[in-house]
C-alpha cells in the first residue's frame, strides 16, 4: 500500500490512479494536478481532456465519491496545464512544479482568475464545462 505520497515515483502514482488503488485520503491537489500533467504528456491534447476525465471519474467513484467530480475544474485544469507545458515540452513534473506553483495552490485556486464563484461552483459547472466568466484573468 501507498503511504508517502511525496515520496512515489510518476509510474506508481499513475499506477494507482488508474487501478484506484492509491488512497484517496492521500489524493489531494497536488496529485491531481501532476496526474493531469501525466495524461498531457502522454496523450497529448485533446485526448487527454477526454482520458483524464473519464479516468478521475472512475477514480472517484472507485473511492466511492463520484459527486465529488468536477468537469469545469477538472477541464481548465487540463487546458491550463496544457498551455503551460507547450511552453516548455521537455519539462519534468519537478521542473513544471516549479515553475506553475500557481496550479498547485487549491485556496486561493488560479481558476479564482477566470471564473467568479457563483459560476464555478454551480451545479451547472459540476456537471458541464463553463468557460470562465471574469472578463480580465488579471483581476486577481
Amino acid at each position: 500500500m501507498m503511504t508517502d505520497t511525496r515520496q512515489l515515483d510518476e509510474g506508481r502514482l499513475l499506477a494507482g490512479f488508474l487501478d484506484g488503488s492509491f488512497p484517496g485520503d492521500q489524493f489531494h491537489h497536488e496529485q491531481h494536478v501532476q496526474v493531469a500533467f501525466l495524461f498531457v504528456r502522454r496523450h497529448g491534447m485533446p485526448q487527454a481532456l477526454d482520458a483524464f476525465s473519464t479516468a478521475l471519474k472512475a477514480f472517484a467513484l472507485a473511492k466511492g465519491m463520484p459527486k465529488l467530480y468536477h468537469e469545469t475544474i477538472t477541464w481548465a485544469f487540463v487546458l491550463l496545464i496544457a498551455e503551460r507545458r507547450a511552453r516548455a515540452p521537455e519539462a519534468t513534473w519537478e521542473e513544471f512544479a516549479a515553475s506553475n506553483g500557481d496550479l498547485l495552490k487549491w485556496k486561493p485556486s488560479v481558476l479564482d482568475r477566470y471564473y467568479t464563484p457563483e459560476t464555478l461552483w454551480s451545479d451547472f459547472a459540476r456537471t458541464t464545462f463553463v468557460m470562465p466568466d471574469r472578463c480580465d484573468p488579471r483581476i486577481l
